[in-house]
């Protein structure tokens, strides 16, 4: 019987992977891609910024430790003696190599070889009346001999910079004596407080006594010139106004000639107090114990002593004005000058930024005018710096200022009051810079606020402006605060425009004094951006300043993060209060 076959059975399949499954198993579904990306930029900018940080730290917190001091004789007969500077290495030319001597030409093409150069160092050598320079090279390969001589001291100047010697001979109120390096210096350092308090006297007396009296006379002078001005030269007003004056004049100067033979007699006293330093090279300088700011032996120091030194450094750093082209002493009229610039700044910005912010999203109705505006805003903050500083040299200085200057004090003319860079126009002039910074977060600040809260406080009867007020306003304060943070370290570490509007060079007197009107915002003022500036790239002695460039913008650093920290302290406990209100 014929059977037909049976057909074969289909082959099972495996089942078909959906396609919703392969996405689910892609990295680039899961976002693996984007993680490690947006991860390794961010570490990247952390280590960036971590590194730029450990750079400053590294190079300014040091600069204020004593090292010791190197005498080093050289083989043409030389004798050097300082503070290591810095050093190097380098290949000297086959004719320099092959003009030493035998063993030291061995040794120098050994180091060549195996260290890729030879090895000179840079001495802070300082006494630059002698030798017409702060520093001085010395190789490796000209080196007879080196060693630490223990009384050779560092002595910090007012003038002149730092000066290197042994102590042989001190005068002590007219009174020579010769003797042992520690027995010299025993005896100038127990005059040296009793020679500086008298200095300090008589720096009081000419900054503060005698500066009080020509202020004075200089009022009577331009109360006279106001009278003439209003009542005519030839009036009776302004001939009594002269003789009131020169009246004033006279007896001020019976004053000046006492306070001045005051002077005169503290400095003839200094003069007999004085110490005689012997420098590596046999040459010899007497220095008066009143010009010496500080001196010690950096090779006798014990760790205790050097901390002492390091925090005597320091303290003058913070709390000092500036002497040697900025090079050395304190940056306090900086210091001071950038904090109340920045805080005037931000007292002009936040209240203009916050009205703008506040008419652009309350009030403005959309438009192409109120869209023209926001553009402008948003472009603004793209301008260059410098830009603002001329603006502000042409429009505050040379015009609100010049007009200032005739309406208010035409008796100082031609001589500038307000119609030249100042405090005032440079706070000014970076709040316009910074203004874009306010609009921007505050604006947004304001639209973060639910509608629901306007809709209920107009239902409870409210206006607008106490809805505002009352509603918007506080619960927005964190994101203005933001703005103002933002516009602090903006404005703190700016400095083209600066340059042009009110920072200088050097300015002992703070703008701020306990005499009317206390506040004085024409005059100008020491920032720390333009004195970093200034001894980075204008400073006679750059190698001496460099160390100074590192520990001052540690110090601006320091500043800008202070006044951030505290105002996000603020925005931190408007935002506890405004949320705890909600809940």
């Amino acid at each position: 019987m014929n059977q037909l076959a049976a057909p074969n059975p289909p082959k099972s399949r495996p089942p078909r992977r959906r396609r919703a499954e392969k996405r689910a198993t892609s990295l680039f579904a899961n976002g693996e891609p984007m993680v490690w990306l947006t991860g390794g930029a961010l570490a990247i900018a952390t280590v960036m910024i971590a590194v730029l940080l450990g750079l400053v730290l590294f190079e300014g917190l040091p600069t204020f430790w004593p090292g010791p001091i190197v005498e080093v004789e050289l083989a043409d007969g030389r004798r050097l003696a300082g503070e290591l500077a810095a050093e190097e290495r380098f290949v000297l030319e086959p004719k320099a190599l092959a003009d030493l001597p035998e063993a030291r030409r061995a040794q120098a093409e050994r180091e060549i070889e195996t260290e890729g150069g030879v090895r000179r160092r840079m001495l802070r050598t300082g006494n630059y009346e002698l030798t017409g320079t702060h520093f001085e090279w010395a190789n490796d390969s000209d080196i007879v001999g080196e060693s630490k001589p223990e009384w050779m001291l560092v002595v910090e100047r007012l003038d002149d910079g730092r000066f290197y010697g042994v102590p042989r001979a001190v005068t002590v109120d007219g009174v020579r004596t010769e003797g042992d390096p520690a027995t010299v210096w025993d005896l100038a350092s127990a005059q040296h407080d009793e020679v500086r308090e008298r200095w300090e006297r008589g720096r009081t007396l000419k900054n503060e006594t005698i500066g009080a009296i020509h202020a004075r006379i200089e009022g009577a002078r331009l109360r006279a010139r106001e009278i003439e001005l209003e009542n005519g030269v030839d009036s009776p007003q302004a001939a009594e106004a002269r003789a009131a004056a020169d009246a004033i004049a006279t007896a001020a100067e019976s004053e000046f000639r006492e306070v001045q033979a005051e002077i005169n007699k503290l400095q003839e006293r200094n003069k007999g107090y004085s110490v005689e330093l012997e420098t590596a090279s046999g040459a010899r300088r007497m220095i008066t114990l009143e010009e010496i700011v500080r001196a010690f032996a950096p090779n006798r120091l014990s760790l205790t002593e050097r901390l002492g030194v390091y925090v005597s450094r320091a303290s003058e750093f913070l709390l000092d004005a500036p002497r040697q082209a900025n090079s050395e002493g304190g940056v306090y009229p900086a210091i001071f000058g950038t904090v109340l610039m920045t805080l005037i700044m931000a007292l002009l910005v936040v209240p203009f930024g916050v009205l703008a912010a506040l008419y652009l999203r309350e009030y403005a109705r959309p438009g192409p005018i109120v869209s023209a505006v926001r553009i402008a805003i948003n472009n603004l903050a793209g301008v260059p710096s410098i830009v603002f500083g001329v603006f502000g040299l042409g429009f505050f200085c040379y015009i609100v200022g010049a007009g200032v200057d005739e309406a208010l004090f035409a008796a100082k003319l031609p001589t500038p009051t307000y119609g030249k860079g100042g405090l005032l126009w440079a706070s000014l002039t970076l709040a316009l810079l910074t203004l874009p910074v306010v609009i921007v977060p505050t604006e947004e600040a304001l639209a973060s606020v639910p509608g629901s809260m306007r809709e209920g406080s107009y239902a409870c009867g409210a206006t607008k402006w106490q809805t505002i007020w009352r509603i918007v306003l506080p619960r927005a304060m964190p994101g203005i605060m933001t703005g103002m943070i933002l516009a602090l370290a903006r404005g703190a570490g700016e400095v083209a425009p600066l340059m042009l509007v009110g920072a200088v060079k050097f300015a002992p007197d703070l703008p701020l004094d306990g005499a009317a009107p206390f506040l004085h915002p024409e005059r100008s003022f020491m920032h720390l951006g333009f004195h970093i500036y200034d001894i980075g790239f204008q400073s006679q002695n750059s190698e001496a300043a460099k160390p100074m460039v590192f520990t001052t913008t540690l110090l601006l650093i320091a500043l800008v993060v202070l006044l951030n920290v505290l105002a996000i302290w603020i925005r931190a406990r408007l935002r506890r209060r405004f949320q705890g209100n909600t809940l």
